[in-house]
């Protein structure tokens, strides 16, 4: 079996063993065929990825292939392709009791908490599997990365009378900007990249975009007929974007955190008053999510096409990833095996 792990902040190596890993009860057994290269996965090689320890197995965003469903396959038979739900949650804290199992009290990430999928063959619980008739290995490895910007969505609880506004159009302002147009509610994008916004007009029908930066709060209030955003969802990470947020919804409005980084966030505390704002925080996505996105991708209401930018075997992965995640037309890479 072949695997490729993170020893360190930019160092892969690539193993091969005769050992393939065994299933407990309520777990069935995969081959690996596509896993997606996320921010977590960039963070994680730079050394800024929070809840992290090294030596680490990465990969989340996963395709695979059922080859053993275990003792209690829930339907799922040798050959059936799935996206894996990568979020192992306890089942009994508050969180999960609530219906929240994206947020459990000891919640573990596959690729991050725990060792996640660079390798032929894994262990899942057969509750994390998610399978379809019609979607390939690379749609269904992209499923996770939409379920984190449906989520977002879903947390700002829009209808189509708001003016949503996205901040950062990587992978997974995409992935929120792809739900934001389904509610029907004008959509705008901010980002400081020319080539990323220009691919939201050209392949998401996206038709209002933004520069940011000074002036960027004027020409929101043009686009919204003299009203700023309703919802704003920042998908950065970037410490400044996220304090600069509070400036342009809307009063009454809603700011909606997708994007993650390690520090402290502070605002000016009578400017949110003044406004009323609600600040909502947005983790992972919830199983119900994964199901309605496959149903979603499978009669063609979200193409994922344009989105893959970079191709890379499994075990080409240490030489050519530090290339991969510096190219600045990256916005999704697909590791083959």
């Amino acid at each position: 079996m072949r695997q490729v792990t993170l020893q360190e902040p930019g160092k892969f190596t690539g193993t091969t063993t005769a050992l393939e890993p065994t299933i407990s009860s309520g777990e069935a057994l995969v081959r690996v065929h596509r896993i997606g290269v996320c921010g977590t996965d960039l963070h994680a090689y730079t050394g800024r990825q929070p809840f992290f320890e090294y030596p680490r197995v990465l990969g989340h965003e996963l395709g695979v292939e059922v080859i053993d469903p275990g003792d209690t396959p829930n339907g799922l038979k040798a050959g059936d392709r799935c996206s894996v739900e990568p979020y192992l949650n306890c089942g009994t804290c508050i969180a999960c009791r609530r219906g929240k199992p994206n947020c459990c009290t000891s919640l573990k990430v596959l690729g991050v908490q725990t060792d996640g999928g660079m390798g032929d063959l894994l262990a899942v619980p057969t509750r994390k599997l998610h399978r379809s008739e019609k979607l390939a290995y690379d749609q269904l490895a992209l499923v996770e990365t939409l379920g984190i910007g449906a989520h977002a969505v879903e947390r700002a609880e829009p209808t189509s009378d708001d003016f949503i506004l996205v901040i950062g159009a990587g992978p997974i302002g995409l992935s929120v900007i792809q739900f934001a147009l389904i509610t029907g509610a004008k959509v705008a994008v901010m980002d400081i990249s020319e080539s990323r916004m220009g691919f939201c007009l050209d392949q998401m029908g996206v038709t209002h975009t933004v520069m940011a930066g000074e002036g960027a709060a004027d020409e929101l209030t043009k686009i919204g007929g003299g009203d700023l955003p309703t919802i704003v969802i920042d998908a950065t990470g970037n410490p400044k974007s996220m304090a600069g947020a509070f400036e342009l919804p809307a009063n009454g409005g809603r700011i909606v955190y997708v994007g993650l980084f390690q520090g402290e966030l502070a605002f000016n505390d009578p400017n949110f008053h003044r406004r009323e704002l609600t600040v909502c925080a947005s983790r992972n996505a919830l199983p119900e999510t994964f199901t309605s996105i496959i149903a979603a991708m499978e009669d063609g209401r979200i193409d994922t096409t344009p989105w893959i930018t970079h191709r890379v075997a499994l075990a080409d992965l240490p030489e050519k990833f530090e290339e991969i995640s510096k190219d600045p037309a990256l916005l999704k890479g697909m590791i083959e095996i």
